[in-house]
């Protein structure tokens, strides 16, 4: 564990980083370099002289050229700047070991062992393999940075489903508490059931609309208890049919519906209209999800206003947005007499 914690704590140091490749470099030089089987002290003076004219080398390309040049893309002038700095930083080798080193350390008579292109070879693999541990760490970062992103974005996701949600179920319970109001008012004898319905309601809205996918089966149980709660409120003369053709229980977001359904019965059913219907299809083809509704409009104040663009509506075209992108339709059509939605959902594979 001890060793693990050393290694990450060296992956996100950038000091560390850098001293410790330049250890293990040296390390790999003198033993390079060495004139015997034993290091000797020459051989460490000689590979730190050494190393010294490759590092100057390696930073001015990890920090001018590529900051400057290559993270611009400017490919062609990195290219020509970056075969002067190996010329020059091998050619600069070469004249310190035969011309200068002699002025300040005498006595050793050190020389360049190597011919040039042999120098100028070890600069083009020291930039090579820096420049390369450079753009993969880069790239590592931007992954790194991406994947935040992603997660960020996906908690940001979470918490607007979440409100969204929150919006929909208030409004959702006090319609159903109405329909219990009503029915104790008239002290009718479908009250125990009623409250079974709702207490079946309530138990979806709590627990399964917090969920991230639902049965599709479990959104029909709930637009079927949601009708059985309303019938008792509306008029003997009033339409109101519900049909399903599923064939698969496809995994559905929870509470995309429901909304509809209360939107028709606000404005048609409730909307003072004689022979007032709502219509309500679900079925299932080829993976997808088909929902339509269609009711007839009533007589209501702002009636083309809430219907098409009140919370109901608004809070279901930003779930769909936010859950399933590019991925589904949601249209709406109206005439003075009729409101009609069509919704077609994609389900994943």
């Amino acid at each position: 564990m001890k060793v693990y914690q050393i290694l990450v704590k060296i992956a996100h140091a950038r000091f560390l980083q850098h001293l410790t490749f330049w250890i293990v470099a040296f390390i790999v030089l003198i033993n390079f370099f060495k004139v015997s089987v034993k290091v000797e002290k020459i051989d460490y003076i000689y590979t730190a002289i050494f190393q010294s004219t490759l590092m100057i080398a390696v930073y001015i390309n990890l920090l001018l050229l590529i900051p400057r040049l290559l993270s611009t893309k400017r490919i062609i002038p990195y290219s020509i700047f970056l075969l002067l700095v190996l010329f020059a930083g091998s050619f600069f080798n070469v004249l310190l070991f035969n011309r200068f080193i002699d002025f300040f350390l005498p006595g050793y008579y050190f020389i360049s062992y190597y011919s040039y292109f042999d120098i100028l070879l070890f600069f083009t693999v020291f930039i090579l393999l820096t420049t390369l541990i450079k753009l993969s760490k880069e790239w590592f970062q931007l992954i790194e940075s991406k994947q935040k992103l992603v997660e960020t974005e996906k908690e940001k996701v979470e918490i607007e489903l979440k409100a969204l949600i929150s919006q929909v179920n208030p409004h959702f319970l006090f319609n159903s508490l109405n329909v219990l109001y009503s029915l104790a008012l008239k002290k009718a004898k479908e009250t125990p059931e009623a409250i079974i319905k709702l207490s079946d309601i309530l138990r979806y809205v709590i627990y399964d609309s917090n969920l991230d996918k639902v049965k599709l089966s479990s959104e029909v149980k709930l637009i079927n208890n949601y009708l059985s709660l309303q019938n008792h409120r509306i008029d003997a003369t009033s339409n109101v049919v519900f049909k399903t053709d599923i064939k698969d229980d496809i995994q559905i977001a929870p509470m995309l519906f429901l909304p509809l359904v209360e939107n028709s019965f606000k404005h048609g059913i409730k909307g003072d209209v004689s022979e007032t219907y709502v219509h309500i299809t679900l079925s299932t083809k080829d993976n997808e999800v088909i929902f339509e509704i269609e009711n007839n409009k009533g007589i209501t104040d702002n009636i083309d206003k809430e219907s098409k663009h009140g919370i109901g509506i608004a809070n279901i075209k930003h779930r769909l947005k936010l859950l399933y992108p590019n991925r589904h339709l949601l249209r709406i059509s109206e005439n003075e007499k009729v409101f009609n939605v069509l919704l077609k959902i994609k389900n994943e594979d």
